[in-house]
């Protein structure tokens, strides 16, 4: 009696299976190439506002400074008093 010859077959169908698997895996996982594109282009976009917000602190760090006790704008107080309270002097005009 002579045997069916499937073992040969059989183990190149779960090989290539597996390679198709892995392949998928690779491209299209978790940690594939594609979610590595989209991680990178987060972190382009990140760096960008992180670029933005520090210049958000700079230019917040320099108002306070120049209205602190040891050195006050006169200029930038009476601008921000002039925005809250929203006054003018007699002698000005104001266009809107």
């Amino acid at each position: 009696m002579s045997r069916p010859a499937f073992g040969p077959l059989l183990f190149f169908a779960i090989a290539f299976a597996l390679s198709l698997y892995f392949t998928f895996a690779a491209v299209q996982g978790d940690f594939g190439l594609f979610r590595r594109a989209e991680i990178l282009g987060e972190a382009s976009d990140l760096r960008i506002q992180l670029t933005k917000v520090r210049a958000d602190v700079a230019r917040m760090e320099n108002l306070t400074h120049r209205l602190s006790d040891d050195y006050l704008d006169l200029d930038l107080l009476d601008e921000q008093a002039r925005r809250v309270l929203g006054m003018v002097r007699a002698d000005e005009i104001v266009i809107r």
